[in-house]
């Protein structure tokens, strides 16, 4: 499995999503998209666009997991550095790696990681 995670301002668009995507690797070999659940709606239109499931992660489901990029502000409020980060590796399950430190849209309005399975 390898997921794509992502954080994301409220109102952020299509376009930032893909662009943060683009940063973090691109799509390609990407099986699903992550956000907090309270985002799915958010990242709905780019599962259309490129056919893929998008999965919710509960906020608690972030306390504790450890990220190479940190927050301040994310890290008060979801015990997580990385909001992309961590639904990224939350999804991809026990084990999993991110292929790199999440990336920013140019706009600012969106972040995405990818990692992938253990096995």
């Amino acid at each position: 499995m390898i997921v794509a995670g992502f954080g994301f301002r409220t109102g952020a668009t299509l376009a930032a999503l893909q662009d943060a995507l683009a940063l973090a690797g691109g799509p390609v070999g990407v099986t699903h998209l992550a956000t907090l659940t309270s985002k799915t709606e958010g990242l709905a239109p780019l599962g259309l666009a490129l056919g893929l499931p998008v999965i919710a992660v509960e906020p608690e489901a972030l306390r504790g997991i450890a990220t190479p990029t940190r927050s301040d502000r994310v890290a008060a409020i979801f015990g997580t550095g990385s909001v992309a980060e961590g639904v990224a590796l939350v999804v991809a399950g026990t084990g999993a790696r991110l292929r790199a430190a999440r990336a920013v849209s140019a706009d600012g309005k969106a972040t995405a990681a990818i990692a992938e399975s253990a096995g």
